[in-house]
């Protein structure tokens, strides 16, 4: 049966390149989606990129033919606008709110009707459309490309039962491993299968085919000990100048953002390996403007980067007296220490030699991920942390995400390593809220 696929406005304002991405089906497009874009063009955001982007494609795609009656997409299908020619009786099941979601449905059910040789399929990330589309019998989808399912998302780390004898050479010379299932910068807990208490835990090496032993933290990095194996697996990412991307997540509380801050201090102000700690956190969608608040940048980020200032003030170890001497972050920032700045003026940028942290990264979709990781510049490391499950951005989900979408593609890179945090450090109150609300 030939395929038809309805895209909802919100389907293109999360990927532009949508149009191109079912294959050899055809895309229609209802008149209607276009007067909405036309809504988001003058954005200074990552929506407003996205309908200028879309806008760009559709004149593209007019210079093909007319999109009334269809030109062909590279996939095989073809591509066309339409637009509701009559009133049909379904005008009457919708209310007068909504009003762009209610043509773009009467559109869809317009072509299953002029099209009963065709399967029809409402594409829409909106939850509520979904169901609406269900309830008059219309199909409808999530627009996922690459779906991640969260349940399933890579971990960074596993156990594996061995002797010890497997244990005593991973510390020796690393125990070889020619299995496939491994991936790069993997950590294992090694657990001796004669006793469940002699355990080691260490590192895939996927180059030589090893599993080393890792080295004991005997020294604090800025003051920070690891107090569990996730949070000792991560400072090792951390501190590895050969690992250049590291995805860190985890539930509020596990030390995510604290081990990320704490390392590139160590590497900026001890080791002088890179110039600067660049710290951002996309609290709204990406490139969202901070001009409603009063003040000077610094003014207007303060309230949105105050986690980031209380992770630093205790890594700092301030008392309230060092506070009222005016001791803080700011002491860091007016060395040119710590830089913190909106992921607004990262774009166009080149980064190199930076510790660049990206907080929140849960909220970024995979398209901002992507110009965020294509900014770092020569020696330049980029740290992203965040909780699939605490999302802000309307226009992303626990499973098509920046944060996942990275985690999911670089798995088994060499240059890249992850690490899902499980246990909340901040304190006892804090773990049980997490847990049990």
């Amino acid at each position: 049966m030939r395929k038809v696929y309805v895209l909802d406005t919100n389907v293109l304002l999360h990927d532009p390149r949508a149009l191109f991405n079912f294959g050899s089906h055809d895309v229609v497009l209802p008149i209607y989606v276009v007067e909405e874009l036309d809504q988001f063009k003058k954005a200074v955001n990552g929506l407003g990129r996205n309908a200028r982007a879309t806008s760009r494609e559709l004149d593209d795609l007019r210079k093909l033919g007319c999109l009334s009656q269809g030109v062909p997409l590279e996939g095989g299908g073809t591509f066309r606008v339409v637009f509701l020619t009559d009133e049909d009786a379904t005008g009457s099941f919708f209310a007068m709110t909504n009003q762009y979601d209610n043509l773009i449905i009467r559109c869809a059910l317009q072509i299953a009707r002029l099209e009963p040789e065709a399967k029809v399929t409402l594409v829409t990330k909106d939850t509520n459309l979904r169901v609406r589309a269900d309830a008059i019998g219309l199909i409808s989808a999530d627009y996922d490309p690459t779906p991640v399912e969260i349940t399933s998302l890579y971990k960074g780390h596993r156990e594996l039962v061995v002797d010890g004898a497997a244990i005593r050479e991973a510390f020796r010379e690393g125990l070889q491993y020619s299995d496939d299932d491994l991936n790069a910068n993997e950590y294992i807990t090694l657990v001796d299968a004669a006793s469940d208490t002699h355990r080691a835990l260490a590192k895939f090496d996927k180059e030589d085919k090893r599993i080393l032993a890792l080295p004991k933290f005997d020294d604090p990095v800025w003051g920070i000990t690891p107090r569990n194996p996730e949070q000792l697996f991560a400072l090792d990412l951390l501190l590895d100048d050969t690992v250049k991307m590291v995805t860190l997540v985890g539930k509020a509380g596990t030390g995510k953002t604290l081990l990320a801050l704490a390392a590139g201090l160590a590497k900026t102000t001890e080791e002088q390996i890179y110039q600067r700690v660049l710290v951002s956190r996309p609290v709204f969608p990406l490139g969202r403007d901070i001009g409603f608040l009063p003040g000077t940048v610094e003014e207007k980020l303060g309230p949105w980067m105050k986690p980031i200032y209380d992770n630093v003030e205790f890594l700092m170890g301030l008392t309230r007296g060092g506070r009222r001497r005016g001791q803080g972050p700011e002491t860091l920032v007016d060395m040119g220490v710590l830089e913190i700045e909106p992921l607004t003026y990262i774009r166009g940028r080149s980064i190199p030699r930076q510790f660049l942290i990206v907080d929140e990264a849960q909220n970024l979709t995979p398209h901002e991920a992507k110009t965020i990781l294509t900014r770092a510049g020569e020696g330049t490391k980029v740290i992203f942390t965040g909780d699939p499950y605490q999302i802000d951005n309307p226009y992303v989900d626990s499973s098509d995400n920046g944060l996942v979408h990275l985690v999911h593609r670089f798995r088994d890179e060499r240059l890249a390593g992850t690490v899902t945090l499980m246990r909340g450090e901040r304190s006892e109150l804090a773990e049980r809220a997490a847990n049990i609300l």
